[in-house]
């Protein structure tokens, strides 16, 4: 694909940060078997890919916005642009040795979001998308799959882990899907999970309580491989609410059916 400006700036800042992250994560395994553990390292290698991939994006766009996973918000002098970075998505993984993991950009102009870039440094696997042109992997163009029953469809998850988000809630949304699709997946990286369904891997997929970081730049993804995405009400406010429903149209629809059936108990 003959990638834009706005692309490349984005690209180059993933890979670099995946450079870094790809060295630190030979080490996490071999931590693995330390008294100490790796959580302290994953943590640190966390803030330094965010740190640089902020530097790589303010340098070529030193007025727009950021928000980022570790940082939190700043503030640009150009308001209408705001990056949504994930420096490392899927840090559990990460953290134990496992190679699903990614790092996550997005860029949101006057509110909407216009290009997103998702890097898995383990397997050299680069998604972009930008708006109205298209959604790529390693410059091979994605569309969703075209499978339309759920007897037929495999479709990824998030579940809420300890101490965070509502696991009866997700049981029954779980009891629901299950009872009607061939297969359930977790895969530990939300990021990557949206790439999926761009890429036809995944027919759908639903997770309810993460962050912008973790939605935004495959939002981008799914919707330019001629997906649909909405929060799990079926509206356009994933990012606030923090939760997500996707997949090609049929799926989608059956999809979302399921998980509201599953909200009743």
């Amino acid at each position: 694909m003959l990638r834009s400006a706005l692309l490349n700036v984005m690209v180059g800042a993933a890979l670099k940060a995946g450079r870094g992250l790809k060295r630190d994560f030979g080490e996490v395994e071999n931590l693995q078997v330390s008294l100490k553990g790796p959580a302290d390292f994953v943590s640190a290698a966390d803030r330094k890919a965010e740190e640089v991939v902020k530097a790589e994006l303010m340098k070529a766009r030193p007025g727009y916005g950021f928000i980022g996973e570790e940082g939190g918000r700043t503030e640009g002098s150009d308001v209408t642009h705001t990056w949504i970075v994930d420096p490392l998505d899927g840090t559990t993984n990460f953290l134990h040795g496992i190679p699903h993991f990614a790092v996550s950009i997005a860029l949101e102009r006057n509110g909407v979001l216009v290009a997103g870039v998702i890097y898995n440094p383990a397997n050299d696997e680069l998604y972009m998308a930008e708006r109205g042109v298209g959604a790529f992997l390693n410059d091979r163009r994605l569309r969703v799959s075209a499978r339309k029953k759920p007897e037929d469809s495999v479709v990824g998850c998030g579940i809420p882990h300890i101490a965070r988000g509502d696991h009866s809630e997700f049981r029954n949304e779980m009891r629901i899907v299950q009872s009607r699709f061939a297969g359930l997946r977790r895969m530990g990286a939300c990021a990557l999970d949206l790439a999926y369904v761009a890429a036809g891997r995944f027919d759908g997929f639903w997770e309810r309580g993460v962050s912008s970081w973790d939605l935004a730049a495959g939002i981008v993804l799914v919707r330019e491989a001629g997906g649909f995405v909405t929060d799990c009400e079926g509206h356009d406010a994933m990012l606030v609410k923090g939760d997500v429903c996707c997949g090609n149209e049929p799926i989608h629809k059956e999809l979302l059916a399921a998980i509201k059936e599953g909200q009743k108990g």
